[in-house]
């Protein structure tokens, strides 16, 4: 007999539980949109910004976090090393959390919806806490003594002229939605997959977080700081409890009650081999022994006389 399977499988994406994609479109690209403006807008506190930079440092050696300069060490041991560590951020970041989006959209529907509920929160929540909490990367803050990396080895995303820089906000280092983003790409394939190798994506966010340090573009307690707003934006969209499993493969009864097409002998109800070969289509088959039974009381005029003759 074999047994039916208990792990859960790959399934078939629920299409029902699909948002339209237009509207889910519009919807991510404004929200972008949004945070990007909003970026810009808490651009310019430039004195409060390195004033925060010194107690965020301090603050770091009062708990004995290890030094920034320690990994970014490691990397400058090698120009090709620090190269690909500065192309990793600036060119995975974005890219690597859309085609996250993209598949959860086309395969795991309600994954996709937690997801980018998720995402959305975060995102908002980092904006608020950039406009609270200006904050200069630890590149710029000489008390460090690290290396603007994506401006000495390239390439790099920012200007020159931090203070001026129309593209990006580059005192809005806490929290790194770099750490936070790649941290929940990986949480979100584990939990929407199945493959024993869905381990791995954790990777992702482990390179992330020496890259955005090696870099010089983060301190420790902007990763530490991110991955707690994560953990509440997880608990508070939790996901519904039919998408937590996926359902178990069933069983496939055959016509005689076996599991996964075994047979069953004809003998096993205890009536021997002849006794089924001259039962001829009177006989039904029971559902889970294979005995025999008249079938509908057909016989039944037949069989009185047998038993009369039986008693004889």
């Amino acid at each position: 007999m074999t047994y039916a399977r208990t792990e859960p499988t790959d399934q078939e994406p629920d299409i029902r539980a699909r948002p339209p994609l237009v509207r889910e479109f519009l919807l991510v690209a404004g929200l972008f949109l949004a945070y990007k403006f909003g970026r810009q807008a808490a651009n310019g506190h430039v004195e409060e910004a390195f004033r925060n930079a010194g107690n965020v440092w301090d603050l770091e050696r009062t708990l004995h976090l290890p030094g920034e300069g320690a990994v970014q060490g490691l990397l400058l041991h090698s120009q090709p090393l620090i190269h690909a560590a500065n192309t990793y951020y600036a060119a995975v970041h974005f890219p690597a959390t859309a085609l996250f989006l993209v598949w959860l959209y086309w395969r795991r529907p309600r994954h996709y919806v937690r997801s980018r509920r998720v995402l959305a929160a975060l995102t908002g929540a980092a904006l608020v806490l950039h406009l609270l909490f200006p904050l200069a990367p630890p590149r710029m803050l000489p008390a460090a003594g690290l290396i603007d990396t994506g401006q000495v080895y390239g390439p790099t995303v920012y200007g020159q002229t931090p203070a001026t820089d129309t593209m990006a906000n580059q005192f809005a280092a806490m929290p790194s939605l770099h750490v936070g983003w790649a941290v929940m790409v990986a949480v979100g394939l584990i939990v929407a997959t199945r493959s024993r190798w869905r381990w791995l994506w954790l990777l992702h966010p482990a390179l992330t977080l020496l890259v955005v340090v090696g870099t010089a573009n983060h301190y420790w307690l902007d990763a530490i700081v991110v991955g707690a707003m994560l953990a509440v934006a997880l608990a508070v969209f939790r996901l519904p409890p039919s998408a937590r499993t996926a359902p178990a493969r069933q069983p496939r009864p055959d016509l005689r009650g076996s599991v996964e097409g075994s047979p069953v002998p004809a003998y096993a109800g205890g009536g021997g081999p002849g006794a089924f070969a001259s039962a001829g289509p009177s006989l039904s088959f029971g559902a889970v022994g294979g005995s025999a039974e008249p079938a509908d009381g057909a016989d039944a005029g037949s069989r009185a006389p047998a038993r009369a003759g039986a008693a004889r």
